[in-house]
This record gives C-alpha cells, structure tokens and sequence, in this order.
C-alpha cells in the first residue's frame, strides 16, 4: 500500500455501489484516514457500532422506543419509572434533514460490523436503494491491510 493514499477508489467504489464492506487491520488507524477523505469530498459521517443496535430498520428509520437499564435501583419519583419508555427520532432522516446544502450525502460508517446477522447486514446493502443520499461502510472484520467489496459480496463470504 502506497505510503499516502487518495482514497480515490474507495470513494468511487462507494458511490457505484453504494454500501461497502471493509476488512481493516486491527491495530487501526486506516479506517479513520479514509473517514477523512470521504469527510473532505463532501459527505457527512455517522459512525456508529453495531453492538447494541437491535432492530436495525427501527434504529435507523423508524421512531423507536428506548427503556433505560433499571440498574438494579427502585425507582423514586425521579427519572424513568418501571416499564417507561422512551421514543426517539430516526436516526438517518433527522440526519438527512440537517444536511448542508452541498453535501453529498450521509456516510454511515458502522464498527464491529461482524456480529451483524446476514438479514442485518441485506438490508443495510439495500438501504442505498431505499435513500440515495445515504452511503453505508460497515466493518466486517480484520485483514493484514485495507481493503473493500461491495456488501452484497460479503453475504456469501459469511
């Protein structure tokens, strides 16, 4: 790999595909170099993990509800009593409605991306589709040097 690189085929790549599926060395540090590049070409970054993430669709879509941990304390008045619920708002369209007007769009950057389940890890490839402002790299494991493949592809490698 080049001392520095561009970034150049990343960049082309996610925007022919759409979402991409990146295998980074585990002693880090390339991912957020292409995090700036993409940055730098106009595109806004969401970088989330997908540990906790729970019904994917509803995270990142839908209004969802949310119940704080009880951590083992009663509830006395103040704060969430037992059994509330909180909502909050779709995480990609409040996004998207917060976009620059010259921006290109929306990079969901997602870490730990190898415990997400092949239903997961579709509709995250098909999301693309669904918004096009919205890019998605998910992090699907750890290789000696960067490298990339289209999301659809690392379904059948898994």
């Amino acid at each position: 790999m080049a001392l520095i690189t561009t970034g150049n085929g990343l960049i082309r790549d996610l925007e022919k595909f759409g979402a991409l599926g990146v295998y980074v060395p585990l002693e880090g540090g390339y991912e957020g170099r292409y995090r700036r590049r993409l940055r730098a070409t106009g595109y806004i970054n969401l970088h989330i993990t997908a540990r906790g993430l729970g019904d994917v669709g509803a995270y990142l879509t839908g209004v969802h509800g949310v119940r704080p941990p009880h951590l083992g304390k009663k509830s006395t008045g103040s704060g969430a009593a037992v059994g509330e619920v909180y909502y909050l708002p779709p995480i990609i369209s409040s996004h998207l409605e917060q976009l620059p007007p010259k921006s290109k769009g929306l990079l969901l950057w997602i870490i730990e991306g190898h415990i997400l389940s092949d239903q997961e890890v579709e509709y995250l490839a098909n999301l693309p589709k669904l918004e096009p402002r919205v890019k998605v790299v998910i992090e699907r494991g750890g290789d000696r040097y960067f490298r990339w493949t289209p999301l659809e592809k690392t379904l059948l490698a898994s």
